[in-house]
């Protein structure tokens, strides 16, 4: 890990990454790309170490409370965070100040912070996004080899379930050839309706490569997957979407399973929620003693 003083915490949007870089190891990770301009070792941890003081400054100074969201670029519950502990500062930070959260994470780290999150909901909005892509869990070791595995997650989404706090799942990316099943979408799903997760965040069946993120992932099927990278490279050449053959029928099961359990399965339903402040303190009168 190394250092760094940043001039800013939050983009126009109002979202941050504290962290930049990651150390899950997952081997489809599109942060990889060269068009993010990284200009350290992807594995060596860049920690914004100012992150909190320019968070606090930026909450003091907005006139509307609003979303505050963290986990697109780099997972905040990173293993350096354990030690560091910067996102759980920054969530003290949006729990004092009274603004909501949106947070995205694969690591079960964030049950550590759970009586912030609680205590966030409790006076707006708090809602946890988890990334689940392989059911099989042998599997999931080899493509996220360095975080919690899908079983792991899911209680941790069963938990968040039993404290009233909002979850939506990220379905994800899914590969072609090796997690595009039927057997391990309905596992996901399966998961998703025990926790009786808010909604389902996808964009198709299928996964995106992009320069960096295409040779990382390429060498890591030619360790794992001897032959598939030939049989990615004959199906789709150089193309940035790559798209499962059985895109088709796996979106209409998700769909089904959505309109079955009440799932919103809209990415602009999803994205407009995770956006959207809720004031549950609104109209409420303190008494004198409490």
């Amino acid at each position: 890990m190394h250092e760094k003083q940043v001039k800013s915490i939050l983009s126009a949007r109002n979202g941050m990454n504290l962290y930049r870089g990651c150390t899950h190891g997952c081997i489809y990770c599109d942060a990889r790309s060269t068009c993010y301009q990284m200009d350290h070792a992807f594995e060596d941890i860049e920690v914004k170490s100012n992150a909190a003081e320019l968070l606090e400054k930026a909450l003091k100074s907005k006139r509307k409370k609003c979303m505050i969201g963290t986990g697109a670029m780099s997972d905040p519950y990173l293993h350096l965070e354990k030690r560091l502990c910067l996102t759980r500062r920054s969530l003290e930070l949006i729990d004092y100040y009274g603004f909501g959260l949106s947070i995205q994470t694969k690591s079960d780290l964030i049950l550590r912070d759970l009586d912030l999150l609680k205590s966030i909901n409790r006076k707006t909005k708090c809602v946890v996004s988890m990334t689940l892509t392989t059911y099989d869990e042998a599997l999931c070791r080899i493509i996220e080899p360095n975080v919690c595995t899908t079983g792991r997650r899911a209680e941790v989404l069963r938990i968040l379930k039993e404290e009233g706090i909002p979850t939506i799942v990220w379905l994800s990316p899914i590969l072609p050839f090796i997690n595009d099943t039927e057997e391990n979408i309905r596992g996901i799903l399966s998961y998703c309706r025990d926790a009786s997760v808010y909604g389902l965040m996808l964009f198709g069946i299928g996964v995106t490569l992009r320069d960096g993120d295409r040779q990382y992932f390429y060498a890591q099927l030619d360790q794992h997957f001897p032959g598939m990278k030939e049989r990615y490279i004959r199906t789709y050449g150089n193309s940035y979407e790559i798209p499962s053959p059985d895109t088709r029928r796996l979106l209409a099961l998700v769909k089904e399973e959505c309109r079955n359990t009440g799932m919103v399965c809209s990415s602009n339903r999803l994205f407009e929620y995770m956006h959207t402040f809720e004031d549950k303190q609104a109209g409420v009168q303190m008494s004198l003693f409490e």
